[in-house]
C-alpha cells in the first residue's frame, strides 16, 4: 500500500502544471437537422453552460442552413420566428432569463422563460441566434438554486420564397456541475 501511495505522489509531481477544470460548471449542446429542399437542411442548435458558483446559465440558441458546401445563412426575403424556452426541472426554481438580440421579447412564466426572436433578411449564420443569461433562484429563499437540472429548448419557423417550415424542437439539458 505504501508503494502504491508513493506511485501516486510521483505522478502528481510529474504533472504539477496540468490544466485545472472549470470548477462548478456543466454544459450541453444539442443539434437537430431537418430537410428543407433537396440536399439543403435546416439546422437548429442549443448550447447551455451553467455555473454552480452563482447559479447562472449562459445560453445560445440558433438556426442556420446546411448545404453540401457547408453552413450558410438564410437567403433574401427571409422572415423567421424563433421560440426559445429555458426552465428548471425543480418546480421551486425560478429562471430569470435575459436575451441580447435586437428583435427579442422575453415572456416570464411560473418557473420558465420563453424568448421570441424575429429575424429579417439574409445574413451570415451568426445573425440567426439568440444569446443570453438565465439566473436560477429558489422561490422559497430568494437564493441561487443550483440543485436542479436546466433545460433549454428552441424551434424556429422559417419563411422565404418557396419555403414555409417549422423545425422540431432542439433541447439541451444540464445541471450546475
Amino acid at each position: 500500500m505504501k508503494r502504491l501511495l508513493m506511485g501516486f505522489a510521483a505522478i502528481g509531481l510529474m504533472f504539477p502544471f496540468a490544466p485545472a477544470g472549470v470548477a462548478g460548471a456543466a454544459s450541453n449542446t444539442a443539434t437537430t437537422l431537418f430537410p428543407l429542399d433537396g440536399a439543403t437542411q435546416l439546422e437548429t442548435h442549443a448550447y447551455l453552460n451553467c455555473f454552480k458558483a452563482d447559479g447562472h446559465c449562459d445560453f445560445v440558441a440558433g438556426a442556420q442552413m446546411r448545404t453540401p458546401d457547408g453552413v450558410t445563412g438564410f437567403p433574401a426575403g427571409l422572415w423567421a420566428r424563433q421560440t426559445t424556452e429555458i426552465r428548471g426541472t425543480n418546480r421551486m426554481a425560478y429562471m430569470d432569463a435575459h436575451a441580447n438580440g435586437e428583435y427579442e421579447r422575453v415572456m416570464k412564466a411560473m418557473g420558465s422563460e420563453e424568448i421570441t426572436t424575429v429575424y429579417f433578411g439574409e445574413g451570415p449564420p451568426d445573425k440567426y441566434q439568440t444569446t443570453g443569461r438565465s439566473d436560477s433562484t429558489d422561490w422559497g429563499t430568494g437564493q441561487p438554486m443550483t440543485n436542479t437540472n436546466v433545460i433549454l429548448c428552441t424551434h424556429i419557423q422559417v419563411v422565404y420564397p418557396g419555403v414555409n417550415i417549422t423545425s422540431p424542437s432542439t433541447c439541451a439539458q444540464t445541471n450546475f456541475g
